[in-house]
């Protein structure tokens, strides 16, 4: 029998960084995407729940998790009380129908509330059906030196709690066994942070496949087990030259999610197909003709693995149908980013070479008064090369229905980014907030 995968893919709304939480809607309803993330934090339409509301409502983008203000610059975000962040974070959950609220351990230096952490976890959780799912974190480290920067542990697994959040990116900066902490956490594996990396200090949060860590390992796990939670896109962007780039940077993570989970679900093997896209995208540069490159090749993955799907659900009596239509899906929403960047249909491509001039005209005969006649001029002959320019029509129409902004209501004019003239018109999706940016943008935490 066929196992179809129940994880739903979600986007973090902090991927798109240093865009707006509005843009992460428009984006992840564009490209195909399950549902949002909302990482609270110095936007204040992330932190204006009816602004969400009116967010979600328009894009028709559900909200499935609330990532609650746990970053260093989002100390004075809802209050600077913790545990008030945490009871406003399952407010907005409920209110918005999320699953999930994500929270990190307290910074040791929150010593009153790292002490009472486990136990107050447990206490909200018994309160609500929203799960909390507490996220693993990893060592501070600068050149040789480590900081122990949170309590009870960066390791979330040596504590109890009732659900967790594993993040990849988090294990390779913790340069640690991402399969053996998951085996640890079990069943109270409730949510995931889908990301990339390499190990280094830094954490990274790399396109899935561009880095070292086992994800396509862990989606197949996810896929074959009961797991119930959704699996959230969580990648950083800011380097992107261009929306395009960042756009397909999303569809690529959101084709390999899709791409591991209907594999798996369809009892049959992709990974030969999907090599030489991970391996495209380890090599991806920031220049818009290489991540085009990179997305050609997850794209052309994307569509055997649809194939391959499509045959095992087949076998299946059909369970695996809807495998097939979601990788289908992602490959499509690939190419569509893909033709966004430069080069590529819908936009001009470069003017095409003169072409040779033509041969001279014959000499005219004499004219009567015996004085030679003039040689008429032959034709040119000059053929203009092609201008090699392309209209496409897919990047244009791809969209197109979002053209205006949802309303907003005059009662949250008083707020900067959550508010604006209702009827007000977009180009491209949603109102961007105009709240203050954090240091170091949201921390992709």
């Amino acid at each position: 029998m066929v196992r179809v995968p129940a994880a739903k893919v979600a986007l973090s709304t902090a991927s798109v960084y240093p865009e707006s939480t509005a843009t992460a809607f428009e984006i992840a309803a564009r490209l195909g995407y399950d549902g949002v993330e909302v990482m609270v934090w110095t936007d204040p339409v992330s932190q204006d729940i009816e602004a969400l509301r009116r967010l979600s409502d328009y894009h028709q983008v559900p909200v499935l998790a609330v990532h609650a203000p746990c970053l260093l610059i989002t100390q004075r975000v809802w209050s600077t009380d913790p545990w008030v962040k945490l009871q406003r974070a399952r407010a907005a959950a409920e209110k918005l129908g999320a699953s999930t609220v994500v929270v990190h351990p307290p910074f040791r230096w929150q010593r009153q509330y790292a002490r009472d952490f486990v136990s107050g976890i447990w206490r909200m959780a018994g309160e609500t059906d929203v799960r909390f799912a507490v996220e693993n974190m990893y060592p501070w480290r600068y050149r040789d030196r480590e900081l122990l920067a949170y309590a009870p542990d960066w390791d979330v697994t040596k504590d109890d709690y009732r659900h967790f959040t594993v993040d990849l990116s988090h294990t390779a900066t913790a340069r640690a066994d991402a399969l053996a902490m998951i085996d640890r956490m079990g069943d109270r594996l409730g949510h995931v942070h889908l990301a990339d990396g390499r190990g280094s200090g830094k954490d990274e949060h790399l396109v899935p496949g561009r880095g070292t860590q086992p994800c396509a390992e862990l989606l197949g796990r996810l896929a074959e087990s009961a797991f119930d939670g959704h699996v959230v896109i969580e990648v950083n962007t800011r380097r992107a030259m261009s929306a395009a780039e960042r756009e397909a940077d999303l569809a690529e993570a959101l084709a390999f999610a899709r791409l591991h989970l209907a594999a798996s679900a369809a009892g049959e093997s992709v990974m030969a197909a999907a090599a030489p896209a991970t391996a495209s995208a380890a090599g991806t540069t920031a220049a818009a003709s290489s991540a085009d490159a990179a997305t050609t090749a997850d794209t052309s993955a994307a569509d055997t693995a649809g194939a391959t799907a499509g045959r095992g659900a087949g076998r299946g009596r059909g369970r695996g149908t809807r495998a097939a239509r979601a990788v289908s899906a992602a490959s499509g929403a690939a190419r569509t980013a893909r033709s966004r960047l430069p080069g590529r249909s819908g936009l001009p491509g470069p003017a095409g070479p003169a072409g040779p001039a033509g041969p001279a005209g014959p000499a005219g005969p004499a004219g009567p008064s015996g004085a030679s006649g003039s040689g008429s001029s032959g034709s040119s002959g000059s053929s203009s090369g092609s201008s090699g320019s392309s209209t496409g029509s897919s990047s244009s129409s791809a969209g197109s229905s979002r053209s205006s902004n949802p309303s907003r209501s005059s009662g949250s004019s008083g707020r900067s980014g959550s508010s604006g003239s209702s009827g007000s018109t977009r180009g491209s999706g949603a109102a961007e907030s105009s709240g203050p940016s954090g240091p170091s943008g949201p921390g992709l935490s």
